[in-house]
């Protein structure tokens, strides 16, 4: 294998033109070594398992038991949406369908995400446990990608760090950074306890085959194995592209990824129309294969993930936004909000609606290097940062024949306790012989002394009211009472050291019940807490570094 590298990076080299054009195109060398091992196939049609013809009940209860769906989207800023007034480029993009799902069951106000990032939420979401419990610390990403950023130029004096030094022998290849195969995830535990079980959409939480979801629990898989996939060719006549020149995340995203997708571990193969249509329309598919039997169905959309593209008739319909990148990003929200109408339609004409729970939620904050502003509003903070507009997340759950419509909960929740929610609802077993930090939030509130968030030597805590964020870069904590300051406007640590102290001890309590990375952060880059990356540097403005 290591002689294939050589040679094809040999040949890239001189087609680029010689050791200077292979310089320069370097950075197209995964996408290129992707391609040649496993190249994109045309489509194909997905084929579904077909159900049984006849619906079964419990012989308990007489009662059919409940299909649970989980809808994770990508990115999705907390001001992406239109519930609470917000809605892209100022409320021009509303989101009825997403909103609906709160109004029609129950809106977790004070709901988080288990990291800041993709894929550590993920893992939390799968296996109910911080994902630092069994060393999912840090975003899964290839160390080419790594050190294609850290030769950024920076973000005025703040300088990225690439930690070469932790290149070694014992590093995992990138395909085997993933969710331990020890670990128990909910498609395994609701399978166990008899539902027909489905993913559709992003994984990113390992693309070994020991790893994809056909080896997690999942009967059938239709995925974005890694972190984003284009949602449609380039050059397609119907797409509305939007680069991001300033993002050096974007333009290895342009280089490398393709529009691909994987059915069973199968070979990559072309979807069909933009990626965020596809999804749906799969989902819809297989929700009518199911339609009489348990299933549980994990739809994971990418959107509104980087790369920003968009169907041009979407992009059409929103003439009143007149920045082109917020435009594309608008008409991608749209979409997905349209498409997951579309999806609660299928339920309803399948005379499954009432029998069907429906968790909505995204995996982390909106993402800084988009370059647009207020994406998390009215919190500070982005994707990638432990402030609450990295982890402040929507996470709502419909179910007309368990939850009455209109209720509003202000526990603190989130990721964390998917998985016992669902399986209480599947009425599957959770694993006794580990820790699960999960709660069975229907049953009632959760009840935890706090919260916790860790990302190398950036950590974080809630308990009660109060929250407290500690950095390396710079050496900083920061304390803020949510009860009165929910935005974090006013940093109390100095004025109150002695609840800075308490705090500290909490996180390295709990610290001491968290595993090794299985593999380590590679590069650090700074993130401005209150400006997008586009926006010019200023001294003063407020800092944090991110690892991964």
């Amino acid at each position: 294998m290591k002689k294939r590298w050589i040679a094809l990076g040999v040949v890239a080299a001189l087609g680029a033109g010689g050791y200077w054009g292979f310089q320069a195109n370097k950075y197209r060398l995964p996408g290129l070594v992707q391609d040649w091992r496993d190249p994109v196939q045309p489509n194909r049609a997905v084929v579904w398992q077909q159900g049984p013809a006849k619906a079964p009940v419990s012989p308990l209860d007489g009662k059919r038991r409940p299909n649970i769906i989980l809808i994770v989207a990508d990115d999705l800023g907390y001001n992406d949406i239109s519930l609470n007034g917000g809605g892209v480029g100022g409320g021009i993009v509303k989101t009825p369908n997403i909103d609906a799902l709160a109004r029609e069951g129950v809106n977790f106000t004070t709901a988080y995400a288990a990291n800041a990032t993709c894929s550590p939420s993920r893992a939390a979401m799968m296996t109910g446990r911080y994902p630092t419990r069994f060393g999912f610390e840090f975003t899964a990403v290839p160390v080419q990608f790594a050190e294609n950023l850290a030769h950024g130029e920076g973000v005025g004096p703040l300088k990225s760090v690439f930690h070469k030094d932790l290149i070694t022998p014992a590093l995992p290849d990138y395909p085997d950074m993933g969710v331990p195969a020890s670990e128990v995830t909910i498609a395994e535990a609701v399978k166990a306890a008899g539902y027909h079980t489905l993913h559709i959409g992003k994984w990113h939480l390992g693309e070994s085959p020991s790893l994809q979801p056909q080896a997690q629990g999942f009967d059938e898989s239709l995925a974005v194995l890694g972190g984003a996939a284009m949602f449609m060719a380039e050059d397609d006549p119907g797409v509305v592209n939007a680069k991001l020149p300033w993002d050096r995340i974007d333009r290895f995203i342009w280089a490398n990824l393709r529009y691909a997708v994987t059915f069973n571990g199968s070979k990559r193969f072309q979807p069909q129309g933009h990626m965020t249509d596809y999804f749906a329309a799969e989902a819809i598919k297989a929700i009518e294969a199911n339609r009489n039997r348990p299933f549980f169905m994990y739809l994971a959309f990418n959107a509104p993930h980087t790369p920003l593209q968009a169907t041009k008739a979407d992009y059409d319909r929103l003439p009143q936004i007149k920045d082109h990148k917020t435009r594309v990003y608008g008409a991608m929200i749209a979409q997905l909000d349209r498409r997951i109408g579309d999806v609660m339609a299928k339920l309803k004409e399948q005379g499954i609606d009432d029998d069907t729970l429906v968790i909505f939620t995204s995996d982390n904050g909106g993402a800084w290097y988009n370059g647009i502003e207020r994406l998390n509003a009215p919190f500070r903070g982005w994707k990638a940062t432990f402030f609450e507009g990295g982890i402040r997340t929507p996470f709502f759950m419909r179910w007309p024949g368990g939850i009455a419509p209109g209720t509003q909960r202000a526990d603190v929740t989130g990721h964390l306790d998917i998985f016992s929610t669902i399986a209480a609802a599947a009425g599957a077993a959770a694993p006794k012989d580990r820790t699960i930090d999960s709660q069975n939030i229907l049953a009632g509130p959760a009840r935890r002394p706090a919260m916790f968030w860790r990302s190398g030597d950036y950590r974080a805590v809630r308990a009660g009211g109060w929250k407290l964020q500690v950095t390396k870069r710079p050496e900083k904590a920061r304390l803020y009472n949510l009860a009165v300051d929910p935005t974090e406007q006013k940093d109390l640590a100095a004025s109150d050291p002695q609840r800075v102290a308490a705090l500290r001890a909490m996180i390295e309590a709990q610290n001491k019940g968290m595993a090794k990375p299985i593999w380590p952060g590679l590069i650090e880059g700074p993130v401005r807490i209150d400006v997008p990356l586009n926006a010019p540097w200023q001294d003063g403005q407020d800092y944090i570094y991110w690892s991964n």
